[in-house]
């Protein structure tokens, strides 16, 4: 399975397995949507990936604030 040009939104991404993860995915050509309540340490990572020739975005939330989370969501209709 190929995820280059596959979009991955991680959560807990400013540190531990889910950095990991975020560097791993995008080395392997992913586009990384870094979710973390540490929005100082995402902006590095991001940085960080983006001078590794990968692509993410960062987006400062906490996944349990679950009426300030709503703003972020999107809905696809699948047909």
């Amino acid at each position: 399975m190929t995820l280059h040009g596959r979009v991955v939104a991680i959560t807990g991404a400013s540190g531990g397995i889910g950095e990991t993860t975020a560097r791993h995915l995008a080395s392997l050509g992913a586009p990384v949507v870094l979710c973390a309540r540490r929005a100082d340490r995402l902006d590095r990572l991001a940085a960080e990936i983006e001078a590794d020739g990968g692509q993410a975005a960062a987006i400062g939330v906490d996944v349990t604030d679950l009426p300030r989370l709503r703003p972020h969501r999107t809905h696809r209709q699948r047909s």
